[in-house]
């Protein structure tokens, strides 16, 4: 007897990568939070915390059916089935403008906020200190935001832990500095050589705890830079790089000399409304830059606000762009593929929980 095997999800004339259809993809939107997932061999699209402004999403690596989101005002929200419902965590009357989650300890929380401030928890967001050694660092006084009112205060738009050193975590600040932490967030060093101070994006690399990577805006076409120390020191490379207004990051997750960058020519043409002019970058080896096209806009309208890779897979890379369609490369970049679903919009960020 015949057994009638679906067959897999397409898109055009390409199979889509079993790890995708595997992965629910979570955004942040104009409006809450968009998130999609492929059940009964077909995506669905729902539209959860819609009363909120959520603005960073994170997700529990070790649990990844566990999530956070943090809002403008309402402090952050926890989910435990995958971003189908959401319920009240902390930090209320808060700013949140990123999360981070340990890879070492899924209890111990990072929330940056606005004004620019860390908070910690260390029982699953039941309770949150806010250690005093960030409001000492060097130089902070110099700090303001460019992107919103009021301009004077700046705000900690990136996180990252270590893979390797629980004690080791990093802060990016718009507009500021890159700083870093060696005693869980305790105390903060005041701006790293190198990195770009207006920090848009931070990543380890997801198993070398050496390997990071930075999308921001600098001078002399300095939009994305890297460090080989653990974020000591960082070095922003300008070969092939044609944009000066980067964005996000991400790394091939076994191979760290890979990584990835989207950058427009400035932040009005970034977020605005009709022509982003953006691109993704790919860096290799000693690189220089490489524009990726393969199927790609050229220029994209859209900005690509997010760009994911999976533990375990190596030479895939998602990207999410501000018109709410995600593309995903399963040959390094080399050639692109949308996926068949809109997210509505993606506002900065995008996380997928598999």
């Amino acid at each position: 007897m015949a057994i009638d095997t679906p067959s897999p999800p397409r898109v055009g004339d390409t199979t889509i990568p079993d790890a995708l259809t595997a992965t629910t993809f979570l955004a942040t939107t104009d409006g809450g939070i968009a998130r999609a997932s492929f059940e009964d061999r077909e995506w669905g699209v729902s539209h959860e915390l819609v009363t909120k402004d959520v603005r960073c999403l994170a997700v529990d690596p070790t649990t990844p059916a566990i999530l956070y989101a943090g809002t403008q005002g309402d402090g952050v929200y926890q989910s435990v089935d995958g971003g189908e419902t959401w319920e009240f965590l902390g930090l209320d009357g808060v700013v949140v403008k990123s999360l981070a989650v340990s890879p070492h300890d899924p209890a111990v929380i990072y929330a940056g906020a606005k004004p620019a401030a860390i908070y910690v928890s260390r029982d699953g967001g039941l309770t949150w200190t806010k250690p005093p050694g960030f409001a000492k660092i060097p130089g902070r006084r110099l700090w303001f935001s460019p992107a919103e009112p009021p301009f004077v205060t700046a705000y900690v738009q990136a996180i990252a832990l270590s893979p390797t050193d629980p004690t080791l975590v990093l802060a990016g600040i718009e507009f500021g500095a890159v700083v870093r932490s060696t005693d869980g967030g305790e105390t903060w060093t005041g701006h790293q050589q190198g990195a770009i101070r207006d920090c848009h994006s931070l990543a380890f690399h997801a198993t070398d705890g050496t390997r990071m990577y930075e999308g921001g805006a600098g001078l002399r076409g300095r939009a994305g830079a890297t460090s080989t120390d653990g974020g000591e020191t960082w070095i922003a490379p300008t070969n092939g790089l044609d944009r000066s207004y980067g964005w996000a990051v991400t790394a091939d997750p076994e191979d760290p000399t890979t990584w990835y960058l989207s950058a427009s020519t400035g932040p009005f043409a970034a977020h605005g409304e009709e022509n982003a002019r953006a691109y993704i970058y790919r860096w290799q080896e000693n690189g220089p830059w490489e524009r990726l096209a393969g199927g790609l806009p050229q220029p994209s309208f859209a900005m690509p606000y997010a760009l994911c890779t999976l533990p375990g897979e190596p030479g895939l890379v998602v990207a999410g762009m501000s018109d709410g369609s995600v593309w995903y490369s399963a040959t390094s970049g080399d050639a692109w593929e949308r996926l068949p679903f809109s997210l509505g919009s993606i506002h900065r960020s995008l996380v997928l929980a598999r």
